[in-house]
């Protein structure tokens, strides 16, 4: 049997009407959170996916545009870009959808033996191509709304050196930098099914997905709207843009769709390993049997 952790008599906040819940009981939480996620209908999941897969991709537009035009203010561009980008995970989780690398931490209910593997694989396939779907879909309608041309082609040309610079990493950087990257996003959950109010789950999350973001670590699931809002700014750009922002599409002969492919792959399975960290991690602190 396992064992279910009971209330915790710590103190949880020296807020006046704030009642979060302790560790303890936030592992229980992430069980009914998690158990509740593979009873969805099919369709409710596909759904919820490309939801996902939209609020992502509006958080990677928002990192790209608060990056553009900022090279002498790094330390600050990248803090800023880093808060602005969890706009995206605060849209999931409060909202509601889902996102795969949230949902690698399902390894908590298989070493719980509540879930089989089929159904376990079956769940991340169905919610990665999901997130796929919907992050392609903005990216495409940010292109052709134009926006890589905002800020006189400061966004666009954000786009295409973040986007060179995921394809152009060698394929250990980017496992390395997905691994960092999902344990920070899992984290984010976590601490916010810790919390009880909106507010306190958007203060939750802003950390966690700052410090990956302003790190240059690896989510597969922005990169899945900001490579190809890369390319297609490559590919579709006018003479007018390439003229404003002083470059060619030669300076990005290495933002190939086979190298986006190639980055995915790794990132992919770098989160995947960096959500069970955090997963494992507290179902043997917290859930596992005694």
């Amino acid at each position: 049997m396992v064992a279910t952790p009971g209330p915790s008599t710590e103190t949880r906040s020296t807020f006046p009407g704030v009642n979060d819940r302790s560790p303890e009981e936030t592992a229980a939480n992430a069980v009914v959170y998690l158990s509740g996620k593979v009873k969805k209908p099919a369709v409710d999941v596909a759904v919820l996916s490309i939801l996902a897969g939209f609020y992502i991709a509006f958080g990677s537009i928002f990192y790209l545009v608060t990056g553009a035009g900022n090279d002498g203010l790094f330390g600050l561009s990248r803090l800023f870009s880093g808060v602005a980008f969890s706009v995206g995970l605060v849209l999931v989780v409060v909202a509601g959808a889902e996102l795969f690398t949230g949902d690698t931490m399902l390894v908590i209910q298989r070493v719980r033996h509540t879930l089989d593997r089929a159904t376990m694989w079956r769940f991340w396939g169905m919610v990665y191509a999901g997130n796929f779907v919907g992050s392609l879909i903005i990216a495409i309608l940010f292109v052709i709304a134009g926006g890589y041309m905002i800020g006189d082609g400061a966004v666009g040309l954000n786009a295409l050196k973040v986007s060179a610079g995921k394809t152009g990493d060698a394929f250990y950087a980017n496992f390395a930098a997905g691994i960092l990257a999902n344990m920070l996003v899992c984290l984010a959950i976590w601490l916010a099914l810790a919390a009880r109010t909106v507010p306190g789950k958007i203060l939750a999350i802003v950390g966690p997905i700052a410090t990956f973001v302003a790190a240059g670590f690896e989510h597969s699931i922005a990169n899945m709207s900001i490579i190809p809002i890369g390319l297609m700014t490559k590919w579709f750009a006018g003479e007018q843009f390439w003229t404003i922002t002083a470059s060619t599409p030669d300076a990005f002969d290495g933002l190939t769709v086979g190298w986006f492919l190639w980055n995915l792959l790794f990132v992919t399975i770098g989160n995947m390993i960096g959500g069970g960290l955090i997963g494992l991690s507290y179902w043997y602190a917290y859930l596992r049997e005694k």
